[in-house]
């Protein structure tokens, strides 16, 4: 949860009202955000200004500043209206070059035009900057912020990748001209004060460094670490251009939205930016940034009530909204609200965050009790499918098998490739910015954990059984979040042989414990409940002849159905899992037994 620090006197201001801890700290509380420590008595010691820490959500990128939570606050009290964001004509254009595909592909800018700072307003649109990066910018992972004074440059702009020798310019507070690989070297000695050498290693080992530039070819900045001395912005910057590259095109648009949104009252202007035209040929894209369209989305009143036991008729909830910014009208679809979402509450992503909405402005403190909220009986229970797992677990650590917690997460390598799989783009939920190679997908099967865990424990004693009752996900395009979690349980046995009739007979215990019975002659047995296997030579990563599919029959009467896979595994998938032992595998679907 970040916490943000707020000159106390001006922010009261800002309020327009002195408040005391005490009222203050309650005001905070129905906000939903909470005043962490108020400085004043330590600042009497020190003769420094006085100064609010407020702790804030996460999620809450517009309350990241000082602005951002008065204006939010006052809104919140009808003290103020939402501003009316508003876009000029666009003057200059922003090319992103092919060449930056190798290291950070996507990039916005903006205008503030007119914009007059005062130190106080100065130093918050620098300290936003820094909790953008540290927070939704993931430390410049994801989002890099470059700010210039425009008056120092000349549009149109070019965003592109050049090796690091190619690039000169003189950095920020240095007053020498270094090439890109010179100014890696100086940033990554320990004795620089700035602290940019913890963003070095973003781009350091990439054969060609990002790069702002002008139009006659002066360097703006090199991101994600350092603007150019030559457009340096001050307190007497009037005109400041805000370019921002990165690695994922939605970030990018949060992060501009949210600066223009901030600081765009000081314009000359009040809340109007001007755009630029980010054209990207490569991509066959052009679009404006920042993109100030509205984005709306329906809410049931019914939903909104039923979640906290009330009865508020449609404008009720209405006004109840626009106190955090949400302006809400009926729909034309009965019974529904229509939500506009402005740009400053991009964590507005579902109708429960509108619900939670709705709560605060209603009051957390006025919210009906007990019975009034619901009648349901609060009695706790373990969910259907835990309970399924937990009879998969005490079945197979009562026939001495080991439970182990791989991650839910792997490589593609792993998860296709080296189980001989090939990847159709069905299945695998992909990671769009993967930490390292090894998070890359998430897994579709609980064998590539299992086998890294045989791996890792390779030199105890011979044999090594494990098993795990865990989460897979599986892409489905016709659900809300495009995918599903499926509860599976897996077990692998690894020795010198391969030990296929142990992970037989461990299929036994768990069906024994399901009492669910073996049909040997299946054919025969057509309206049977119970369970056979049927050799399947479809399976690469089994040896051949040596792989079969476990079919269920439910109930009796139903039709059979495949639940999972069986048999012995491939040498190359060992190999490529670096286990040096035979091993078999069983794997089934948890959820049919529900």
């Amino acid at each position: 949860m970040p916490t943000v620090s707020v000159p106390k006197q001006q922010f009261f201001e800002l309020l327009g009202k002195q408040y005391s801890n005490e009222d203050f700290d309650e005001l905070c509380f129905e906000f939903g955000v909470e005043l962490d420590e108020d400085t004043t008595e330590e600042a009497l010691k020190t003769n420094e200004e006085p100064e609010l820490k407020i702790e804030v959500g996460a999620n809450r990128y517009d309350l990241l500043c000082t602005e951002g939570i008065a204006q939010s606050l006052n809104e919140f009290l009808g003290r103020k209206e939402t501003p009316n964001y508003k876009l000029s004509e666009p003057t200059t254009k922003l090319y992103i070059e092919p060449s930056t595909e190798q290291i950070r592909p996507y990039a916005a800018a903006a205008f503030l035009r007119g914009i007059k700072f005062t130190e106080k307003s100065y130093q918050s649109f620098i300290n936003l900057q820094d909790k953008l990066h540290s927070n939704l910018c993931r430390n410049r992972t994801l989002v890099a912020i470059g700010t210039h004074d425009a008056d120092t440059i000349k549009g149109p702009f070019h965003y592109r990748a050049l090796p690091p020798t190619d690039i000169k310019f003189i950095p920020l507070f240095q007053t020498k001209e270094l090439n890109g690989k010179e100014l890696i070297d100086l940033y990554k000695q320990p004795e620089q004060k700035n602290n940019l050498g913890r963003f070095v290693h973003i781009i350091e080992d990439s054969p060609v460094f990002p790069v702002v530039m002008d139009n006659e070819g002066t360097v703006c900045s090199l991101p994600p670490l350092i603007n150019s001395e030559h457009s340096k912005i001050s307190l007497n910057t009037t005109n400041v251009l805000i370019e921002c590259t990165a690695t994922d095109k939605t970030k990018v648009e949060v992060v501009i939205n949210q600066i223009v949104a901030m600081f765009s009252r000081y314009c000359a202007e009040p809340f109007v930016v001007e755009p630029v035209e980010v054209v990207s040929e490569h991509n066959q894209q052009s679009r404006f940034t920042p993109d100030f369209s509205s984005k709306t989305m329906e809410v049931s009143t019914q939903y909104i009530n039923s979640c906290l036991g009330l009865e508020q008729p449609a404008q009720e909830i209405c006004d109840n909204l626009k106190k955090l910014s949400l302006h809400a009208t009926p729909s034309q679809k009965d019974g529904y609200l229509k939500v506009e979402i402005p740009i400053t509450r991009p964590d507005i992503l579902h109708p429960c965050d509108i619900m939670e909405d709705a709560a605060i402005g209603y009051g957390y403190n006025k919210l009906p009790k007990g019975e009034k909220l619901s009648s349901a009986s609060f009695v706790a229970a373990p969910l259907p499918i835990n309970k399924i797992s937990d009879i998969f677990r005490a079945a197979s650590a009562q026939a001495s098998w080991i439970e182990v917690l791989p991650l839910t997460l792997c490589s593609h390598d792993e998860n296709y490739k080296f189980l001989r799989v090939e990847d159709d783009g069905t299945q695998a939920v992909r990671l769009a910015n993967p930490k390292t190679s090894e998070f890359q997908v998430v897994r579709t099967t609980l064998l590539p954990g299992l086998l890294k865990t045989v791996r890792e424990n390779r030199k105890h004693t011979l044999p090594i059984k494990v098993f795990e009752a865990g989460d897979i996900v599986l892409k489905n395009e016709k659900l809300e979040r495009k995918a599903y979690n499926e509860r599976h349980w897996g077990a692998i046995y690894a020795g010198k042989n391969s030990g296929f009739e142990v992970i037989q007979g461990l299929l036994g215990k768990i069906m024994e414990t399901f009492r669910t019975q073996w049909i040997a002659d299946f054919g025969k047995a057509a309206s049977t409940r119970g369970y056979w296997i049927e050799e399947d030579d479809s399976l690469p990563t089994f040896f051949p002849g040596r792989g079969a599919k476990v079919m269920f029959r439910p109930r009796e009467g139903e039709d059979a159905k495949k639940i999972g896979t069986l048999g012995v595994l491939h040498p190359e998938v060992m190999k490529n899992f670096d286990v040096p032992y035979a091993a078999s595998y069983v794997e089934l679907n948890s959820e049919v037994f529900l």
